[in-house]
């Protein structure tokens, strides 16, 4: 996908989880976070919209902790979720494209992993407002999805700190069914994962194919997208082989 395409992403589902956030109040519990309530996930979202705002906008070359939020009312919060996204679309849009900053996952460059990783963040937590809500979930294209599922099993969960570890080696492959190239082989140890793409863009077969999954999970790419995320259950995929590792992914794929 294109820079572009994120940033556009990251314009719409901020605003729509604004606008949940607003409607379903402070007080709403989070379903795929318990121990929050809206005013929790205002709070987070809008301490790593400044904070990527500021690697953005200052080329900042250091980690560092998203800053803290101001003690506000909570009249005051949602206002204050819609000016620190409003500052981190326009930042982006204005970048240069040869932007130096620090990141933490591989990507092209540093403006497009700020792009892409703050459309998947803003994205998903569009979803924790939604669900809050009780409001019906607002459609991803199956590209974006598809874009983010690879994000997560290639970018996350490539990392150390990554708990999805098996005693046995075995093997989990995911297949969005409705995205061109969407498929994965992620081979799980007691080491981090190591996932490869096994399809090609054009859905021909890429690595490994030959080598039959423990587990097979396939969907559509939006319904799989959220259920790695934890935000959707297994329940619209189609699983064939060892069913214990979408609950091994349930249980320690959390990041």
């Amino acid at each position: 996908m294109e820079i572009t395409e994120f940033v556009e992403s990251l314009r719409l589902d901020g605003s729509l989880l604004a606008d949940a956030a607003e409607e379903a109040g402070p007080d709403a519990r989070i379903p795929a976070c318990p121990e929050w309530q809206m005013r929790d996930l205002v709070t987070h979202i809008g301490r790593v919209h400044r904070w990527a705002t500021e690697f953005v906008t200052q080329g900042v070359q250091q980690p560092s902790r998203p800053p803290e939020a101001p003690e506000l009312s909570d009249d005051e919060l949602v206002a204050w979720l819609r000016e620190g996204h409003h500052h981190l679309v326009l930042a982006l849009h204005s970048a240069p494209q040869d932007l130096a900053a620090w990141t933490f996952l591989p990507a092209p460059s540093p403006l497009a992993f700020w792009a892409r990783r703050q459309a998947h963040e803003t994205s998903v937590h569009r979803v924790d407002a939604q669900q809050a809500l009780g409001a019906s979930l607002t459609p991803l294209p199956s590209a974006f999805a598809a874009d983010g599922i690879d994000e997560l099993l290639t970018g996350f969960h490539g990392r150390d700190r990554s708990r999805l570890r098996t005693d046995v080696p075995r093997t989990l492959r995911l297949r969005a069914t409705n995205a061109p190239g969407a498929d994965w082989t992620v081979r799980l140890s007691d080491a981090p994962p190591h996932t490869v793409r096994t399809a090609t863009e054009d859905g021909g077969d890429g690595p490994d194919t030959d080598k039959p999954a423990d587990c097979t999970i396939e969907g559509p790419a939006e319904e799989l997208y959220l259920a790695l995320w934890n935000r959707l259950p297994w329940d619209a995929m189609t699983i064939t082989g060892d069913e214990t590792l979408p609950q091994l992914w349930r249980e320690r794929a959390g990041l």
